[in-house]
């Protein structure tokens, strides 16, 4: 599967950067053009409106990490690396969780293979 990672600071930064927010959501071209089949690619946004300063409430980083650790997903892609993790601990845990499982991330922009 292909995970595509929708979050936005705050409810404010919602409502008032709906073009970030769109943005985010069209990054599932990113994941098609990248090879995976539209039926193959998921969007979590439960974050959306939540901070990326710690994972506690963030249900849908949560459910991420889970689909890595338990090897379903191949891909994972943000518009920027800010807005999986705004802590190192978070960071450092998708990392090596993609390290281990071989999963890719990929930006707007770049594709980055953390098994290499």
């Amino acid at each position: 599967m292909a995970y595509v990672y929708v979050r936005q600071s705050s409810v404010n930064q919602v409502r008032q950067h709906q073009e970030s927010t769109e943005l985010q959501y069209r990054l599932v071209d990113r994941a098609i053009g990248l090879g995976w089949p539209p039926e193959r690619v998921q969007v979590i946004d439960e974050d959306l409106g939540k901070s990326g300063a710690g994972g506690v409430d963030r249900h849908g980083f949560q459910k991420l990490i889970a689909e890595i650790g338990l090897g379903n997903a191949g891909l994972v892609v943000s518009l920027d690396a800010s807005r999986l993790a705004r802590n190192n601990r978070d960071w450092h845990q998708l990392l090596e969780l993609c390290s281990v499982f071989g999963v890719l991330i990929a930006d707007g922009e770049r594709l980055y293979d953390r098994s290499c």
